[in-house]
């Protein structure tokens, strides 16, 4: 397995692993991951995505950013082209919230990396490429501190993240857990070993 920086020539891949990975959530947009795939495959900023790769295929995906930065930039044009105009101008609007504005509720230092977007192709799970991406992270940013957000329902990556040493810091409930299936958005923190 290779692990290194994403370029702007896979980021079709990207976006493959991308809606893989958060499908769950994604397919109130579209139940068509190709549909899906297109449609968001023009926001990866690809100076902060890092990739595990195998046989030229993208396996894993993560991001990580430094404190103002952004490791998305949505286009509402590519959401309706590949969406549709109301579906697609519901994705901007939704996601353009959750992606572009949203801040941490915790606070982020000069010094702290934010680790983001981390997924793993479906056959690829369960081999440890979400750890390999991340830890490639930790070897190549000058980060003192990580911090990331996960939804406390999907322990298997709390789980993983703990292995890799980060702890909880805040836990902040949801509302519409019927809808989202997130009770609590986990806030967890990793200093440079």
């Amino acid at each position: 397995m290779k692990y290194t920086k994403a370029t702007k020539e896979i980021k079709p891949q990207i976006s493959q692993v991308f809606v893989e990975g958060f499908y769950q959530w994604l397919r109130f947009f579209s139940k068509d991951k190709v549909k899906l795939t297109h449609a968001f495959a023009h926001m990866f900023n690809t100076d902060c995505f890092f990739i595990a790769a195998e046989n030229g295929s993208v396996t894993g995906i993560a991001a990580c950013v430094a404190k103002g930065q952004r490791c998305v930039r949505l286009k509402k044009s590519e959401f309706r082209e590949h969406l549709g105009l109301i579906r697609g101008s519901i994705a901007y609007i939704l996601l353009h919230k959750e992606f572009e504005v949203k801040e941490y509720p915790v606070l982020i230092s000069e010094g702290t990396g934010t680790v983001e977007f981390v997924a793993v192709a479906p056959e690829y799970r369960g081999k440890g490429i979400a750890a390999g991406v991340i830890k490639h992270i930790f070897t190549v940013t000058n980060f003192q501190e990580y911090i990331l957000e996960v939804a406390d329902t999907n322990t298997a990556a709390v789980n993983l993240y703990k292995r890799l040493g980060f702890s909880d810091i805040l836990r902040v409930p949801q509302k519409h857990t019927k809808q989202s299936g997130i009770n609590e958005l986990v806030y967890m923190k990793k200093g440079r070993d």
